[in-house]
């Protein structure tokens, strides 16, 4: 049984490997655990990507059911259950913005300017737009406290929608050791936003 109290980064990777083996078998509780531990920085990710509450979540919905589904493909030796779960929410992320913009470059050019299509949707009310304010305030100062080196990989693969063979070749660096920083950083991350989010 995974207990409440923090483990150390080591012991993590260990127990949501555990529960993705769980999951493989069809153990729901195993996928509600890994729920909770995942589900807030996730939704970090996709928020800091799309930034828009409604389609963050939708991301999450569709991680965890990746992850549902495909537990039975996950290799622990390519990588953490952690780090699979922030890659699959990074691409589709990415993917889902790709999408909106498309979308609404579409709607630019077939609707009339009077219908108000070219101006930014106001997808979220007023609350929404605080939170993600505050939510995106944490994840700000919990980005800041990185060294150099790894927030500038993070900044590049997030952001820059670079592979991390393509950030290994940008910033001229092994890719072990831009693979290293990702993870690293990715890990520092995690254990700075679930207790503040």
């Amino acid at each position: 049984m995974i207990t409440a109290e923090r483990s150390s980064p080591d012991n993590r990777a260990f127990e949501d490997a555990d529960l993705i083996r769980r999951m493989a078998s069809g153990d729901k509780g195993a996928l509600a655990q890994l729920y909770d531990r995942f589900n807030r920085p996730i939704y970090s990710t996709a928020l800091l990507i799309l930034r828009d509450a409604n389609e963050a979540q939708d991301i999450v919905h569709d991680v965890f059911l990746v992850l549902w589904e495909k537990a039975d493909r996950f290799e622990a030796s390519r990588g953490t259950a952690f780090s699979w779960a922030v890659t699959l929410t990074r691409n589709r992320s990415i993917d889902r913005l790709r999408k909106l913009r498309r979308r609404a470059t579409l709607l630019e050019q077939a609707a009339p300017a009077d219908l108000g299509y070219e101006q930014n949707p106001a997808w979220a009310g007023a609350d929404d737009h605080a939170s993600i304010g505050d939510d995106a305030r944490v994840v700000r100062t919990a980005f800041a406290t990185l060294p150099d080196d790894q927030k500038k990989a993070l900044e590049l693969a997030f952001f820059g929608g670079l592979t991390q063979q393509q950030i290994a070749e940008r910033l001229s660096e092994p890719l072990g050791t831009v693979k290293a920083r990702i993870r690293r950083g990715l890990l520092k991350l995690r254990e700075y936003l679930p207790q503040r989010l």
